[in-house]
């Protein structure tokens, strides 16, 4: 499967196990000045920025390890940015990781919520 449609794919998959779970998605694919967010949703009154991570073979390990922490920093920059462009107030957000396993059918996703914390 080609890339860019493995991530579309992906994405689609992560946000209806996020509703499945109950978040409300706010954004899909919400661009900033420091990149695109995946997943921007709310829930239980939490604000929450959801990175998504599809694989299309396990050759290289689950998706939510290839969340290192530069891409985390990236991550927390773009929530910053985000905060500011939609004027919402700094207050209760965490980071979630979606792994999405599409080398097998049905794909497997996996949710990792509170995954990392930025050191703001």
């Amino acid at each position: 499967m080609e890339r860019q449609a493995l991530g579309v794919r992906g994405e689609t998959l992560a946000c209806e196990a996020l509703v499945a779970r109950g978040y409300i998605i706010r954004h899909r694919r919400y661009r900033t000045r420091y990149g695109e967010l995946d997943i921007v949703a709310d829930h239980g009154g939490v604000l929450v920025f959801a990175e998504v991570r599809a694989r299309a073979s396990g050759r290289f390990g689950d998706g939510a390890e290839s969340v290192t922490a530069q891409k985390q920093q990236r991550v927390a920059a773009m929530a910053e940015a985000y905060m500011g462009l939609e004027q919402v107030r700094p207050g209760l957000c965490r980071f979630d990781v979606v792994a999405v396993d599409a080398s097998i059918e049905p794909p497997m996703v996996t949710v990792y919520p509170d995954a990392f914390r930025p050191g703001w």
